[in-house]
């Protein structure tokens, strides 16, 4: 059993309430939604989740090996050979728990789901600087035969995921060493973390030690047991990519002064292009709201609205479309652990 001590140090990174959420796990901490300054989410408030306590790694004596069936010899990188043998490149991308919103689809079913129970601050973006992993596993030799790669994780739950060989090829799937410019925090996945584009939050394991590319599919709880859809009278089926959702950039509830004012928000699709977001007051129609990019996949888009609200009770509900078409519904249909629910929300506004 975990201690009051043990909880304190769980994480190393401060959590200050009026930045972070307390997901009540001691491991797991929103964003707030109303503290996100801009495109990225700074350091200080970038969500936190955690399958154990964040691992001290020493970058002298640690190494990365690539390994399995799948390639025809076995790679050794100690930390300093990351950064002095490859190019490094940089992308914006947006990483999202699949358990984001959790407490909100319980609230939705009248039921507890299991799991940690997040509110809306399971989801991020930040500018990730590394390695493209493709780079990283060409020395090992490929086989023909190579299927799928698993990078593992060095923390006490030995996180790992396995992912198609084609998703670890892509040219924006990365082993990251640092974010938002500055080097890998602890706990985001020091000395070296994978981002896998458009992927559940799941798949971007941190604390990267070893990298298995396998000839034969692979089956591990993260891809059998957890992190994936449990529907009734169906296999279960691994999560890849999240569904469109969108974001309301102010408390739950909230409360408003009366007058003319912008309201502001994100949306995300995965690893497709958010289309259009449209918002509803009240009982009033649908309304487009504007889009302020980027319009890129794997990033959440920012939107905003003008409204002039009355004072009172009032319920404010956007709804997000990706570039397919598919829209948030009224409800998310029943998994038995609570994932990717994109419902949409009606968020209580009070104008006093």
């Amino acid at each position: 059993m975990r201690t009051t001590s043990d909880i304190r140090t769980a994480v190393v990174k401060p959590v200050i309430a009026a930045l972070m959420e307390d997901a009540g796990t001691g491991l797991d901490y929103g964003s707030r939604p109303d503290r996100l300054p801009g495109l990225l989410t700074p350091l200080d408030r970038f969500f936190v989740r955690n399958h154990a306590p964040t691992p001290r790694l020493d970058p002298r004596t640690w190494a990365l090996r690539v390994e399995g069936g799948g390639v025809r010899r076995s790679v050794r990188y100690t930390y300093d050979d990351l950064w002095r043998r490859f190019p490094l490149v940089s992308v914006v991308r947006t990483l999202e728990c699949a358990g984001n919103r959790r407490a909100l689809f319980g609230a939705e079913h009248g039921h507890r789901f299991g799991g940690v129970q997040w509110g809306r601050g399971a989801i991020g973006t930040a500018e990730w600087t590394g390695i493209p992993l493709r780079d990283l596993l060409e020395p090992a030799g490929l086989t023909d035969a190579a299927v799928e790669v698993m990078p593992e994780g060095l923390d006490e739950a030995r996180g790992r995921r396995p992912m198609p060989l084609a998703k670890a090829l892509a040219p924006d799937t990365l082993l990251a060493l640092a974010m938002n410019g500055e080097i890998l925090p602890p706990d985001h996945g020091f000395p070296a973390r994978v981002v896998v584009s458009g992927w559940l939050g799941a798949a971007s394991i941190k604390w990267v030690g070893r990298i298995e590319v396998s000839d034969r599919p692979l089956r591990v709880p993260w891809n059998t047991e957890d992190y994936v859809i449990v529907a009734p009278g169906r296999p279960a089926a691994p999560i890849t990519s999240t569904p469109v959702a969108s974001l309301v950039e102010l408390p739950w509830p909230a409360r408003l002064c009366p007058g003319p004012q912008t309201i502001r928000g994100r949306a995300y699709a995965g690893e497709d292009r958010v289309a259009a977001v449209d918002y509803r007051i009240d009982d009033g129609p649908w309304r487009p709201a504007a889009l302020d990019g980027p319009d890129l996949p794997g990033v959440w888009t920012r939107w905003r609205f003008p409204w002039d609200p009355s004072p009172g009770a009032h319920v404010v509900r956007v709804r997000a479309t990706d570039e397919h078409g598919r829209s948030q519904p009224e409800a998310t249909p029943w998994n038995d652990l609570g994932y990717c629910h994109n419902s949409v929300l009606p968020h209580p506004v009070l104008v006093a």
